[in-house]
């Protein structure tokens, strides 16, 4: 019996102690593909590259972080996180993939960063494909974070969607809190919120003005209990079921012109 093909991609570059990780956690249930980012590709979303040439190059090294092996073929390109997916669908996949899977991000991808996410936009690639996906992220920005207490909960999320699959048009963002000690998982919505105080401006020495966008996550409902944010605060593992259809249903029924 042919064994599930996993398609797996990121967007903290191949080389990240992440996407490594979650190659090692998930190489039992099936045959794995890692196409990623040659480096940090992070706020891309769904972002592909229409204007510029791609380049697709095979890792045969083990250095750094990079630590996948036993079997797994590990490419790399110059393109952004979607731009990759394309690329294995088209180049590299000898079969469709059963399970296209995104991260280990360092870093959340709760609330409305769903939106900026390069992590999240490589589910919703998958998910527009047709094939059951998940975005996977921890709530530490460290690249040398300790990954391995996800362990048994990203195993267990993979075996039930390779069991079951998910919804036609829907993927799973999953979020892990800080710290590695979890108390379960909540099945949650994405937290309502905005960025705030994003743009600082600095004097350059030739005397223009330069910029750096960086800025806070306001939460708009922080005692809301049915929210990823409200759940990784207190120490939960989240899982937001998350569709790609943008359709506002009520008011496509409500509203009238």
């Amino acid at each position: 019996m042919e064994k599930p093909l996993i398609l797996i991609s990121n967007d903290d570059g191949f080389r990240a102690k992440g996407i490594n990780c979650l190659v090692d956690m998930v190489k039992e249930f099936g045959d794995v593909i890692v196409c990623a980012p040659n480096s940090a590709r992070s706020g891309f979303s769904t972002a592909f590259s229409g204007l510029e040439y791609l380049t697709l190059r095979k890792s045969n090294t083990v250095n750094g972080f990079q630590t996948v092996q036993d079997g797994v073929e590990v490419f790399y390109s110059n393109g952004t996180p979607v731009d990759c997916i394309k690329l294995a669908f088209h180049e590299l996949c000898n079969r469709k993939p059963s399970l296209i899977l995104s991260g280990i991000n360092h870093g959340d991808n709760s609330t409305v960063n769903n939106h900026y996410s390069g992590t999240v936009g490589v589910a919703k690639e998958g998910c527009l494909k047709g094939i059951p996906s998940i975005a996977f992220s921890l709530c530490d920005y460290d690249s040398n974070a300790d990954f391995e207490p996800m362990r048994p909960y990203v195993q267990q999320i993979v075996r039930k969607v390779l069991a079951e699959g998910l919804p036609s048009g829907s993927f799973l963002n999953v979020n892990f809190p800080f710290g590695g000690q979890y108390k379960g998982i909540r099945m949650c919505r994405m937290t309502r919120g905005n960025w705030v105080n994003e743009v600082s401006a600095c004097d350059h020495p030739r005397g223009f003005k330069y910029y750096w966008l960086v800025g806070n996550l306001e939460n708009a409902e922080p005692d809301a209990e049915d929210t990823d944010q409200w759940a990784l605060n207190h120490g939960y593992i989240a899982i937001t079921p998350t569709t790609v259809d943008v359709t506002d249903y009520d008011m496509l029924k409500n509203w009238k012109i």
